[in-house]
């Protein structure tokens, strides 16, 4: 499994599957990130933690936690 957190600055991707259970699937869901969805990573925090993606035409930041549950392709 290709998870967001794996794909490096600069990079595309395209939604496949959202892990996790309940209350964060759903939160990841609300902001946008649903399945079949393009995804650009513009930056990593030096740390590596969070992450800025562009998701359907805004910026949102996301915890590595969170990108690790969303399988891309």
């Amino acid at each position: 499994m290709r998870s967001l957190r794996d794909i490096p600055i600069g990079g595309s991707a395209r939604v496949v599957k959202l892990h996790g259970e309940g209350a964060v699937k759903r939160r990841i869901m609300d902001m946008g990130i649903t399945k079949g969805t393009e995804i650009l990573v513009r930056k990593v925090a030096p740390l590596g933690d969070p992450i800025e993606v562009t998701v359907r035409g805004y910026e949102l930041s996301l915890r590595k936690e969170d990108a690790a549950m969303v399988e891309v392709e």
